[in-house]
């Protein structure tokens, strides 16, 4: 083992990596971390907030955490779980904010309504019924449903306003719900770490990875200047490196990433900064997903806060292109594939044919069709009020599967190696709201003696760590109080209906 091995090294300048730094200099503050971002600043790709949409995933509103059966049934296992874990990221939030790691809450997070809204008889029943069945769960002790139309005029007047009076529509509300800028925490962590001790280096792309005999990793950086590379060895290596993760992850050799491929989403919103416009909606409102529509491209219009400004996205409009981040390569995807992965890939794309004829029809839409979509939300929107903005790559796993040979998963997998030496995150949703869960799982995995001394001060901070929260109306409505005053999480106001002038 080398004299000059690193303890750790993070590959990737977001979330993932500064949760996981931060996590790991909370309890070893003696170990040395050294980040790796290939870009000029860290927190461009998905952690970005102009990448993502910015919801806190609490199953508050998303409909895909709780889909119906194909005999009607209903559970809400999912939503909770997804709940729960959003939770100890709040937690954990709060605990940075009191020691100062964190600074103001609203430059990260703000209290906004979550909400879910549909149309048609049968859809309301659905979501009628999921209100049911949440409503009486600590975690969704908050949420309301309502199908008069006045009701939901005063929770998000955009909604409703100039709506067909025959139409049959139904909304649920859930006050506790958040607009997170991941982006802003990213920042703020890898600050911290930064002055903690930890190095930074942008413009280092990370190439390779190679096991030693002595169990160390050998982590391949292109050099500064751009001409051949040097190599960093290291004890623990996390690759967060969204989209290019899976390919490290392949070069590692490491068996436990056999058999998983990615497939490529990318992902566009309709963007309003008119202040009249905005004023109107405090909110993110979700739909339900268009038949072969994966979930990431399930319909809401969302407020959005960054850097203090208020906007209001409405998509995302999903596309398609072989490249694995915004700022990748279009050979990503051919370049992904493996004789291990191939068989799996192959099986996805003959069985997906719905998502694939769902990707063709939003590359081919028309501007005109895409405000059409956005009027099913919000019946006044001007085409001139909105812009179309570029958001993130998305790489879905395709993964082998015991009985359909290969299958397409749409949520986060994280891979660990036997030995515990590296570990990596591939997938999207939930991704960046499960963090501090997903970060405390992967030390959990990696390091099971020291994480039994650690336990008591991750706890400290994330009480509901191990324990969870749901069970306990008590424990559940306390965090919930507490979280929400220490994030200035306090209710807004109703915004107040204006006319506005619909489209000609």
């Amino acid at each position: 083992m080398s004299n000059n091995t690193v303890d750790v090294v993070l590959i990737g300048g977001g979330v993932m990596s500064a949760t996981l730094g931060t996590l790991i200099k909370q309890v070893q503050p003696d170990w040395t971390i050294e980040i790796f971002e290939s870009r000029s600043e860290v927190a461009t790709e998905s952690s970005n907030a102009w990448n993502n949409a910015g919801t806190g995933h609490a199953a508050l509103c998303e409909l895909n955490y709780m889909p119906e059966g194909a005999d009607g049934s209903l559970s809400s296992a999912k939503a909770i779980d997804i709940n729960e874990q959003f939770q100890l990221s709040r937690q954990w939030w709060s605990a940075l904010v009191k020691q100062g790691i964190l600074g103001e809450p609203s430059s990260f997070i703000n209290a906004t309504p979550h909400m879910t809204f549909v149309r048609g008889e049968a859809n309301v029943d659905y979501l009628r019924r999921r209100y049911e069945l949440l409503k009486n769960e600590p975690l969704f002790a908050d949420i309301e449903f309502s199908d008069d139309p006045a009701q939901i005029a005063e929770w998000a007047p955009l909604l409703v306003d100039r709506r067909a009076k025959d139409e049959v529509f139904a909304a649920t509300r859930s006050e506790s719900g958040t607009d997170v800028d991941f982006g802003a925490v990213t920042r703020q962590l890898i600050r911290h770490l930064v002055s903690e001790g930890a190095e930074l280096h942008l413009n280092a792309p990370v190439k390779q990875l190679k096991r030693r005999a002595d169990g160390t990793w050998d982590v391949g950086v292109k050099a500064f200047s751009g001409a051949g590379y040097r190599t960093v060895n290291a004890r623990f290596v996390f690759v967060g490196a969204g989209g290019g993760a899976l390919h490290l992850l392949q070069s590692s050799g490491i068996p436990e990433i056999k058999g998983f491929g990615g497939f490529p989403i990318s992902g566009k919103f309709l963007k309003c900064d008119n202040p009249e416009i905005v004023a109107q909606h405090r909110a993110k409102v979700y739909g339900k997903a268009a038949v072969g529509a994966p979930p990431m491209s399930v319909p809401h219009l969302d407020t959005r806060v960054v850097d203090g400004t208020e906007s209001l996205l409405f998509g995302p409009y999903a596309g398609f292109s072989p490249n694995f981040l915004k700022h990748g390569s279009w050979w990503d995807l051919p370049g992904s594939i493996r004789p291990h992965n191939l068989g799996p890939m192959l099986k996805v794309g003959l069985t997906e044919f719905s998502l694939e004829k769902y990707l063709v029809g939003e590359v081919l839409a028309s501007r005109e069709k895409q405000m059409s979509s956005l009027r099913e939300y919000m019946p006044t929107a001007r085409t001139e009020d909105w812009e179309m903005i570029t958001a993130g790559q998305r790489v879905q796993v395709m993964k082998q599967d015991p009985e359909k040979g290969g299958i397409l998963q749409f949520g986060t997998e994280v891979i660990t190696g036997a030995d515990g030496s590296i570990a990596g995150l591939l997938g999207a949703s939930p991704g960046a709201s499960t963090a501090v869960h997903a970060m405390l799982g992967v030390l959990e995995r990696c390091f099971p003696e020291q994480f039994e001394q650690w336990r008591p001060a991750f706890t400290q901070q994330v009480p509901a760590f191990g324990t969870g929260l749901n069970g306990d109306p008590e424990a559940a409505a306390a965090s919930l109080a507490e979280t929400a005053a220490v994030l200035g999480l306090v209710p807004v106001a109703e915004p107040v209906a204006e006319p506005v002038a619909a489209e000609a």
